[in-house]
């Protein structure tokens, strides 16, 4: 079965919902979805830098799929008017 750009970035936000599951409950092992496998983390950091890694390939897959770039806000800014 060929792999799409699609299908692999739906089975990466699948490991990433996986790793953000273990990570709140504390679990340092997660097994592979399908079966093949295992990972094993030595500590929460490093499991922090796995998932950072992982958002990072997310968002350049994304990127590259989409039509238009995706743009992030690093910045808001809330206006108003008091009527004092």
């Amino acid at each position: 079965m060929a792999t799409t750009p699609e299908l692999d970035l739906a089975k990466m936000r699948v490991q990433l919902a996986k790793l953000d599951q273990h990570m709140a409950s504390g679990i340092l092992t997660i097994e592979g979805g399908d079966g093949i496998g295992r990972a094993t983390y030595r500590s929460y950091a490093e499991m922090r830098a796995a998932r950072s890694d992982l958002v990072g390939r997310i968002n350049a897959l994304a990127a590259t799929i989409a039509a238009a770039p995706i743009r992030r806000t690093r910045q808001v800014v809330v206006t108003s008017r008091s009527g004092w």
